[in-house]
C-alpha cells in the first residue's frame, strides 16, 4: 500500500465572521492511500487557530502516516491520538479504499438516495442586516432549525434579531439554537441566558470559554434553557478524561465534530458516555471540504438521532468538490444521480 498526502486551500465565497474573525480561505489536507489500483481519500480537516493539532509538526506527523501506514487503521488511531484531524483522515481513507464506490463509506438508505438528514441552517455573524437577510433566506429554503452565532457584535441587537424571528415564528414553527463561541464571561453569563431565554431558544453552545469547569457545571445547573458542550470536548483525548468531563458538566448536550474529537471512534466513545447519563448530542462538521462532510454525514446517518444536525456547510466555498450531496428543504439529501469530480486531488 503506497500512502501520500497533499495540501489544498478552499477558499471562501464570502468572507466568514467568526469568533476567531473573518475566514476568506480555509486549509485542509488529504490522506491518499493507494493499493491494487484503487484509490482511497481521507481528509484530515484542520482548523487553524482552534483545532487542538494545530502545531508545527503537523505535516511532519502526515509524512510519519504515510512512512508507517502498514500498521493499519487501528494502530494508527492510537498512535495519532494527540492528532484528532488525522485521526479521521486515516479512517476516512481507509473506509474508502475498503468501499466498493470510493465515497459510499456507509451504504444506507441515505447514499442510496431514499432518506435525507434534517440539518440546521447556519447564519454566520456580521451586521444586523446581513443577519436578517440570512435568517429570511433559510426560512424562504424550507430550514425549520437554524442556528446563529452571537457574541460578536452588540448584544441588544442580537436580542433585536430573536425578537424579529420569534416575531413571525414561533418556537413550534422554528427551533433556534445560538453559538456564543466562549463569548460571555462567567460573570455575565446567567444574566445573558436569562435574557436569551424568553425568546423559546432551544439551546446555546459554549457560552463561556472552554476549560472553566467550575463555572460551567454551575452554568449548567442555573440555566434556564440547555446548554451544549462543543469547544469544550477539544483536546480530551482518553476515555477517563471524557467521564470526567461529562461527570463534573453535566451539560444538557454536547457537539460532536469528528475532525476535532478523533473521527469515527471518538465520536462513539463521546457518544457512549453520553447517552449512559442522559446528555444528548449532535454531530455538526468543521468547515470540511465535501469529501469530510460526506463522511460526516454518511457516519451521523447510521447512528439515527433524529435531532437536527450541523451539516449545512458544503456550499461555502469557491473551488469545493462536485459531489452528491444537496440541501433540500432543510434536508442533506445524496444525490446519486449526482457524480464526485476530484480531479484536482490526484
Amino acid at each position: 500500500m503506497k500512502a501520500t498526502y497533499k495540501k489544498y486551500i478552499l477558499n471562501f465565497k464570502q468572507p466568514s465572521g467568526t469568533s476567531r474573525g473573518i475566514l476568506t480561505e480555509k486549509e485542509t489536507w488529504f490522506l491518499l492511500l493507494e493499493e491494487n489500483g484503487k484509490i482511497g481519500v481521507g481528509e484530515c480537516g484542520l482548523l487553524r487557530g482552534l483545532s487542538i493539532d494545530d502545531r508545527p509538526d503537523y505535516e511532519e506527523k502526515l509524512q510519519w502516516v504515510c512512512q508507517n501506514i502498514h500498521l493499519g487503521k487501528d494502530k494508527l488511531w492510537y498512535e495519532l491520538i494527540e492528532f484528532p484531524s488525522i485521526q479521521f483522515g486515516v479512517e476516512m481513507a481507509f473506509l474508502s479504499l475498503q468501499a466498493t464506490s470510493q465515497f459510499e463509506l456507509f451504504p444506507s438508505e441515505f447514499t442510496k438516495g431514499n432518506d435525507a438528514i434534517t440539518i440546521n441552517g447556519l447564519v454566520w455573524m456580521g451586521d444586523e442586516a446581513f443577519m436578517k437577510q440570512q435568517i429570511e433566506e433559510k426560512l424562504a429554503t424550507g430550514f425549520t432549525c437554524i442556528k446563529l452565532k452571537i457574541g460578536a457584535i452588540d448584544f441588544q441587537q442580537e436580542l433585536d434579531l430573536l425578537a424579529f424571528i420569534r416575531k413571525h415564528f414561533d418556537a413550534d414553527t422554528i427551533e433556534i439554537r445560538v453559538d456564543a463561541n466562549g463569548a460571555f464571561s462567567p460573570d455575565e453569563a446567567l444574566e445573558k441566558l436569562q435574557l436569551l431565554s424568553q425568546y423559546q431558544l432551544h439551546s446555546i453552545e459554549q457560552p463561556i470559554k472552554a476549560g472553566q469547569f467550575g463555572a460551567m457545571q454551575q452554568l449548567c445547573q442555573q440555566t434556564p434553557f440547555p446548554i451544549a458542550l462543543d469547544e469544550e470536548l477539544i483536546g480530551v483525548f482518553t476515555y477517563e478524561d471524557k467521564v470526567r468531563l461529562l461527570d463534573t458538566i453535566q451539560p444538557q448536550y454536547i457537539i460532536l465534530k469528528p475532525s476535532f474529537i478523533g473521527g469515527i471512534k471518538g465520536s462513539l466513545e463521546w457518544i457512549e458516555i453520553a447517552e449512559k447519563r442522559n446528555i444528548g448530542w449532535w454531530m455538526t462538521s468543521a468547515l470540511e471540504s465535501n469529501v469530510g462532510l460526506n463522511a460526516i454525514a454518511q457516519f451521523t446517518y447510521t447512528l439515527n438521532n433524529p435531532m437536527p444536525q450541523g451539516l449545512g456547510t458544503g456550499g461555502l466555498y469557491t473551488n469545493n468538490f462536485d459531489c452528491p450531496l444537496e440541501i433540500q428543504n432543510g434536508k442533506l439529501v445524496y444525490n446519486s444521480k449526482r457524480n464526485w469530480e476530484i480531479k484536482n486531488l490526484q
